[in-house]
């Protein structure tokens, strides 16, 4: 049984119109396991994007961890060819750790998702989580998980490859209940996963917990507003009001702090909130002071500076990355360029800025002295050098920096345009 355009089976109607745009054409992305949850969200989200003329691709992903996988793989496409949606199969292969293995399950997913959706033109990926996954989540985190709330709306989790990709919750509102009592009133079936009610699983333990608890509502995590924006240039740099960010309400502030450094340090996993409070309760002293973390360097005066920390790409000794003819290239996760022609790599700028020719290291001084040795170098096979950023040679490049640090600030709030 379909669901009649326009419907709204789930409550939810004003989160997809509030987050996606109706008047854009490009596919709307659901991540679709075949549970109940995600279920739940490709038929909201099919019924939603039928009443404005949208495009839906639901995307699979096979862990190889299940005997079941491809059972699932094929009850999912089913479902979406009732559903009358694309339908997408990804594949985690490659070794598996033999520690860690939820975490690096979860990344791979996310990663495998976030380029599937880049491919098929969707820049938002919706997800199934629920009341119930807040609640969850809260008790494994008091189990001393480090993994975070679910929220609404927020970028990828992954770097780089879910650059640009946002992620739409809009059940978060809903109890797992409300979902499936919904799903067997339009007579959809749906998979069950053992894991989740194996007692070795932290999620599982969190899972019964809530079930043997009394009854009444799930409370929703609030939001924290972190709107204001930072300065920025093409190499990468952001500046920030010492004065405003110190006077952040509750830990806004604190947030704005960690999200500038992980993107100007170009990884992919957030610094410990301890040592951000640490920084944070430096910059409200007197002193003006320089410090590094996450693979960032923070110049504090009146005005904070933070660029890449060039030590530690010097002591990680980061290797050249060669540039595919056509093909974008994340480099140091901070820089996306694209060559013309084959036989170019990059590395990093330091110690070569002598080797310039004279008007490009004129134009390098535009650069704070700071930043200028963790500029992307672009290095033919004969030996030339040239600094993109500088040079007109075809070699399209980019910072990175200012669109990742304004979506994890909460700045782009709608789905953007492909």
């Amino acid at each position: 049984m379909t669901v009649a355009a326009g419907t709204d089976p789930f409550g939810i109607s004003t989160i997809l119109d509030r987050r996606l745009d109706k008047d854009l054409s490009q596919s709307v992305a659901v991540a679709f396991s075949g549970g109940g949850d995600s279920l739940g969200a490709l038929i909201a989200t099919k019924a939603w994007a039928d009443a404005c003329g949208r495009p839906v691709i639901a995307l699979h992903v096979d862990h190889g961890l299940q005997a079941a996988s491809p059972a699932w793989q094929a009850f999912a496409a089913d479902a979406a060819l009732r559903l009358g949606v694309g339908f997408r199969a990804l594949t985690w292969i490659g070794d598996k750790p033999a520690h860690g293995l939820a975490a690096a399950a979860r990344r791979a997913r996310h990663a495998l998702i976030a380029e599937a959706a880049r491919e098929a033109g969707a820049t938002n990926v919706v997800f199934g989580h629920t009341a119930d996954d807040i609640a969850e989540s809260a008790l494994m985190r008091a189990e001393g998980s480090r993994l975070g709330l679910p929220r609404e709306w927020r970028p990828s989790p992954v770097w780089p490859e879910g650059r640009g990709v946002f992620i739409l919750r809009p059940l978060l509102g809903v109890r797992r209940t409300a979902i499936r009592a919904a799903l067997r009133a339009l007579e959809w079936d749906w998979i069950d996963d053992p894991a989740n009610a194996d007692p070795r699983q932290p999620r599982a333990r969190a899972r019964r917990q809530l079930a043997e608890a009394a009854g009444g509502s799930v409370p929703l995590d609030d939001q924290a507003s972190m709107a204001f924006q930072g300065r920025f240039d093409d190499w990468g740099t952001i500046r920030l009001d010492r004065e405003r960010l110190l006077q952040a309400p509750d830990t806004s502030g604190r947030r704005v702090l960690a999200a500038a450094l992980l993107c100007v340090g170009g990884g992919e996993r957030p610094p410990r909130s301890e040592r951000v409070a640490a920084l944070f309760a430096r910059l409200a002293g007197p002193e003006d002071f320089t410090a590094t973390l996450a693979g960032a360097r923070l110049v504090a005066g009146p005005e904070i500076l933070i660029t890449r920390n060039s030590g530690e790409m010097a002591r990680g000794g980061l290797a050249p990355v060669a540039l595919e003819p056509g093909r974008a290239t994340v480099w140091d996760g901070r820089f996306e360029l694209r060559s013309p022609r084959p036989g170019l790599s990059v590395v990093a700028l330091r110690g070569a800025q002598a080797r310039l020719d004279a008007d490009t290291r004129h134009r390098l001084r535009a650069a704070p002295a700071a930043a200028r040795p963790g500029l992307p170098l672009v290095v033919e096979g004969g030996g030339r050098l040239a600094c993109p950023l500088f040079a007109n040679d075809g070699i399209a490049v980019h910072s990175l920096v200012a669109a990742r640090f304004s979506a994890a600030c909460g700045a782009v709030s709608k789905e953007p345009r492909a």
